[in-house]
């Protein structure tokens, strides 16, 4: 199986579009003369600005262009778009016959409609990424062709390092918390997607959209995960300790809904997932509901989260309440042994009776009644 397996998987998985839909221009921006720190020739004054360029789309002020390196060697390319009211930050990985050019209209779609900041980022060897397609015609198995042996050509190994230098431009460029980040997956991308949330506890959610078990599974029925298997999801979605959200079209003909439906299951903390009846696998974005149902998932994690907060706030103050009412009650009991003492014994109010009081054994047992014997008579030393 291993050489007809190696071919079909790598077509399915890897089919960056040729050639790339979008161009990457870097401009060099001179101040305005008026400057009084910008000397006529001073190179040094000048700065440089990457443009996205998309033929017959529009330019987008909101929009960041950037070119990030992968602990693999690659340069990809990667876009932010900003909202100013956002709550979260949605990391989406497309599919695998898609690049950013095709991708750019939805993405300003989900972030002005979700009201949420998104990246979304070339694979290597797609778009303007660094990194060739070579053919797969006689290299051997699956797994040396898909993970990345044969130079930098799109793989299973560097799609892993491309998301992983996306989550890392998220963090430290752009400030945002595991707490914030959604990583949304769409079919192939469900594969980086489910391997990086599966390292990372804290995220607010997970979205699969035309999701994979895996490579294999895609192209033969089979009933366990062999070495050679690619995007091995179907385990990986085990260690996913978020919400996940997952979306499948009834009529996808690519990846069948069982896929989506058994991830669905595995998945430890589920959401209500939207099968969307008679979508395929590419359109799913034109359905009414998927938006709908988009909205409704950001507005509940985002609830949830805020309710998760509240709640550990409100833990924190009825535990200080807890320790104020026993000190309290402490010092009750601590008065009421005072209080039980003969009467010329407690008009002794100088340091010198009270000294002398210490001094007597029978008294000294009944008076010393601490904060500490009485958590440890409540049980609650520990």
């Amino acid at each position: 199986m291993g050489g007809v397996t190696s071919s079909i998987a790598a077509k399915f998985a890897f089919f960056p579009p040729t050639p790339s839909s979008y161009t990457v221009i870097t401009e060099e921006i001179t101040p305005s003369s008026s400057s009084s720190t910008a000397a006529a020739g001073d190179d040094a004054a000048k700065s440089k600005k990457t443009l996205f360029v998309i033929p017959e789309v529009p330019k987008r002020d909101n929009v960041d262009v950037l070119k990030l390196k992968t602990r693999r060697g690659n340069e990809i390319v990667a876009v932010y778009f900003k909202h100013p009211k956002a709550t979260a930050t949605l990391l989406y990985s497309h599919g695998n016959a898609a690049d950013l050019g095709q991708m750019f209209e939805l993405f300003v779609e989900l972030s002005l409609r979700l009201r949420i900041n998104l990246l979304g980022y070339d694979y290597s060897g797609y778009g303007q990424s660094t990194g060739k397609w070579v053919t797969t015609e006689g290299l051997g198995n699956l797994k040396t062709v898909l993970q990345g042996s044969y130079g930098h050509q799109p793989s299973e190994s560097n799609t892993y390092a491309d998301i992983e230098a996306a989550y890392k431009c998220v963090k430290e460029q752009y400030g945002a918390k595991d707490e914030e980040i959604i990583l949304y997956g769409q079919s192939v991308g469900s594969g980086p997607t489910l391997d990086l949330a599966s390292h990372l506890p804290n995220l607010r959610a997970v979205v699969l959209h035309s999701p994979i078990l895996s490579g294999l599974r895609v192209l033969y029925p089979v009933k366990r995960t062999y070495w050679f298997d690619i995007y091995k999801n179907i385990d990986k979605i085990l260690l996913v300790s978020c919400p996940v959200l997952v979306i499948h079209g009834t009529a996808d003909q690519v990846v069948d809904c069982a896929h989506g439906k058994q991830l669905w299951e595995l998945s430890k903390e589920k959401y209500e997932p939207l099968w969307v009846s008679g979508g395929g696998h590419c359109n799913l974005e034109l359905y009414p509901e998927y938006i709908k149902h988009m909205k409704k998932f950001i507005s509940a994690i985002g609830k949830s989260k805020a309710s998760s907060t509240s709640s550990s706030k409100s833990t924190k103050k009825e535990s200080t309440s807890e320790q104020t009412k026993l000190l309290e009650s402490a010092k009750s009991e601590l008065s009421e042994v005072v209080s039980d003492q003969p009467p010329e014994e407690a008009s002794r109010n100088s340091l010198d009776s009270r000294l002398e009081k210490s001094k007597k054994p029978s008294k000294t047992e009944k008076s010393r009644m601490s904060v500490d014997r009485y958590r440890r008579r409540k049980g609650l030393v520990w």
